[in-house]
């Protein structure tokens, strides 16, 4: 059974062109701390250690495995750079776009009303597995894929940026993470990832990209479902990771979005770099047999390093009400997810 991914809240942007021009305010610095007293509401902090617990780290990754039985998981990589978020926390992130009610939670209510309905989340989360602690995440796209092939003909509208600003204090208001989120349409990641250079060199934010709206020439988003090689995902991790590097940065969260086995293509050959965590996000919509079934597909029998997971409010409930996936089921996946993303 396929995923349909083309309809409601993936419905693209059509924005008008006075939203194009961009404003190169400056933005506001978010740090974010990896331990159990950084969550909403609680002071900004720093906590940035020089030396990486292997031992614990270690303990970690066996813990988020849940003994698999396949010796698939957990995936053997370098060790991390000191500071590295995972595998010590969870992070649950909101998803969306301030232009749009139907992109996601992040953009369909008010600020408030979505704080704390994120913070209900953060919260069930931490009751689930209370070992672990728990991040909250703005997940924002920055670069939405298009139906027109615009002025330059790449189908794709990059945000201006005092809207990502405009997220980037809004997470400072809750001591959240950022990820800013990018949809190519018809142009490349190694052209539009060092657009969000002056985001993506601060400390709290991190990069998504998504291969659903990856096309190949001729082909507009939303026809057909577009896909990602490791090759192209390398350009992305060879920038974050020289970004981490340049700035004395602690590792850098790259997530994927996949729900098809097109989407991405020779996972053996993503690289696997200490300036960089890679989490491979389940982004299929569906009930909860198909879920779990796109999840061993596409996530466990092909392992990177991390794994995530996503649950649409909308889409996952058009069968049964009762169809959202909650946090005791999914602490009992393998491997244990450590990104939850709600659309």
């Amino acid at each position: 059974m396929k995923n349909q991914k083309f309809t409601g809240s993936h419905l693209l942007l059509l924005i008008m062109a006075a939203f194009i021009s961009c404003n190169e305010s400056k933005t506001e610095e978010v740090i974010t701390g990896t331990n159990a007293e950084d969550s909403i509401n609680s002071p900004v902090t720093n906590v940035k250690s020089n030396v990486l617990d292997t031992v614990l780290y270690n303990q970690m990754l066996t813990s988020m495995s849940n003994n698999d039985t396949n010796n698939l998981w957990p995936v053997k990589t370098a060790y991390p750079l000191p500071g590295a978020i995972l595998p010590f926390n969870r992070i649950v992130a909101y998803y969306g776009n301030l232009y749009s009610t139907r992109m996601g939670i992040l953009g369909e209510f008010p600020k408030d009303s979505m704080f704390n309905r994120l913070k209900e989340e953060v919260a069930n989360w931490q009751a689930a597995e209370p070992e672990l602690p728990v991040l909250p995440a703005l997940h924002y796209i920055a670069v939405t894929a298009q139906l027109a092939p615009g002025k330059d003909g790449k189908y794709r509208m990059r945000m201006p940026f005092h809207q990502i600003d405009t997220i980037m204090n809004w997470a400072k208001e809750i001591n959240a993470l950022v990820f800013v989120d990018i949809q190519i349409g018809h142009s490349s990641l190694g052209e539009e990832v060092p657009q969000l250079e002056k985001y993506l060199s601060q400390p709290g934010v991190h990069l998504g990209i998504d291969p659903e709206f990856a096309m190949q020439a001729g082909v507009a988003p939303g026809k057909r479902i577009g896909t990602f090689d490791a090759k192209d995902i390398n350009v992305a991790i060879d920038y974050l990771a020289e970004l981490v590097r340049k700035n004395n940065l602690p590792p850098k969260m790259l997530v994927i979005h996949r729900f098809t086995q097109g989407m991405v293509t020779n996972y053996k050959e993503i690289k696997t770099v200490p300036e960089v965590q890679i989490i491979m996000d389940m982004d299929g919509w569906g009930d909860k047999v198909l879920k779990r079934s796109t999840w061993l597909r596409y996530i466990y029998r092909e392992p990177v390093q991390f794994a995530g997971f996503k649950i649409f409010y909308k889409n996952d409930t058009k069968k049964d009400k009762n169809g959202l996936y909650q946090p005791e089921e999914l602490v009992k996946f393998t491997p244990k997810p450590l990104y939850i993303q709600y659309q």
